[in-house]
């Protein structure tokens, strides 16, 4: 059985990372925000895990639950 890991959408040198928690590596590198939290999103729900969204500074500022959350945002 695969470990649920949280998924890292995180400013990167050459554009946007998406990277699992603890991981000394990123996943993949792309070139706009949008397209990293796509395939983020898409790794989270497969894994049942949350997404967190970096912003430029490296600041959480959004986080999204894919898993079975116990106290889900509301919306």
């Amino acid at each position: 059985m695969t470990r649920k890991r949280n998924q890292h959408v995180i400013p990167a040198k050459n554009g946007w990372a998406v990277k699992a928690s603890g991981s000394p590596r990123a996943t993949k590198v792309f070139g706009t925000q949008r397209e990293a939290i796509e395939r983020g999103i898409a790794i989270a729900r497969n894994q049942k895990s949350e997404l967190l969204i970096h912003g430029r500074d490296g600041r959480i500022r959004e986080k999204r639950s894919y898993g079975r959350d116990p106290y889900p945002p509301p919306g």
